[in-house]
Parts: structure tokens; C-alpha cells; sequence
């Protein structure tokens, strides 16, 4: 899963960011990047704010981590104050 966050308030973060991880992980899901300095390399749209990538083992974990209530409770908390876009992608085998 890749995620772009583009931050318009910072009041939801610190509760969001304390739980995440261990929603993640419940799901067998971990995070290989979390944060990063967002550096154009090419390309003319918009950088994010923050970005991640998490590693699931399948798309069930995923769509289950995604779908899962607490995910979902922590949901509201970032959409009350950013925007993300996120895709779900196969790794290479």
C-alpha cells in the first residue's frame, strides 16, 4: 500500500500516529516507509506532505487492514485534517 498525505491541520496527528502502528501490525502489515522527505525526482504534480509505504503479505491482509473498524476509527481522525491518496500494488514476486 502507498499512500501521498497533504496536511491542511495538525490537531488529529499525534493520537493518529501513536495508534497506527498497532493496528498495522495486527494485520500482519508493516511499515517500510513512514514519514520520508518528499523530493521530486520528475514529474509536475504537487509533493505530499508525508508519505508511506506498508507491506502486507496479500491483499487480503491488506484490504482487511483497510476495512477493519479501528482502521476505519482512526480514518476520521486523518480525514479531519488532511487528504490522502492511497493504492494498493502487488510486489514483485
Amino acid at each position: 500500500m502507498i499512500g501521498q498525505l497533504q496536511i491542511h491541520s495538525r490537531d488529529w496527528m499525534n493520537e493518529y500516529f501513536s495508534k497506527i502502528p498497532d493496528v498495522v501490525e495486527q494485520h500482519r502489515g508493516q511499515f517500510l516507509v513512514r514519514g520520508g522527505n518528499p523530493e521530486s525526482m520528475e514529474g509536475e504534480n504537487a509533493l505530499p506532505d508525508g508519505a508511506f509505504i506498508i507491506e502486507f503479505p496479500d491483499r487480503r491482509c491488506a484490504e482487511g487492514f483497510w476495512n477493519s473498524q479501528k482502521f476505519q476509527e482512526l480514518a476520521t481522525l486523518y480525514r479531519s485534517g488532511s487528504t490522502l491518496n492511497a493504492i494498493l500494488v502487488d510486489k514483485l514476486a
